[in-house]
């Protein structure tokens, strides 16, 4: 059976071919491929502080502004923490969004991340 064809490398300015994402040299400096949601934070007391907070929190903001009551399902970072734990529990940082506006607003945002190592 025949293997896929390797691909570019992600990383900016690398052409390497790989199987993966990242090359072998690269990989290391992306972290959200390698680790787990769990040790990026996502853990038991996030879902438990999450869950309280879609509570009081009910309606996605963005759908609302836009004049549509939707249920809210998932907590956002408005600002992304990339591992900064002071910010990833900043809870004025929070904002309840349902799925669709969260993978959108997402989507956007982890296009060109950036990371602070």
């Amino acid at each position: 059976m025949p293997y896929r064809p390797k691909k570019p490398c992600r990383h900016p300015g690398c052409a390497k071919l790989t199987d993966g994402r990242y090359c072998e040299e690269h990989i290391s400096l992306h972290p959200e491929v390698t680790r787990s949601a769990a040790k990026r934070g996502y853990d038991s007391k996030w879902r438990k502080e999450s869950k309280v907070y879609l509570r009081e929190h009910p309606l996605c903001e963005i759908c609302k502004r836009n004049g549509k009551y939707v249920q809210a399902t998932v907590v956002d970072h408005i600002k992304p923490h990339r591992g900064d734990s002071k910010l990833f529990w900043d809870k004025s940082n929070w904002r309840s969004l349902c799925k669709p506006c969260h993978d959108k607003k997402t989507g956007k945002e982890d296009s060109r991340p950036t990371y602070r190592y």
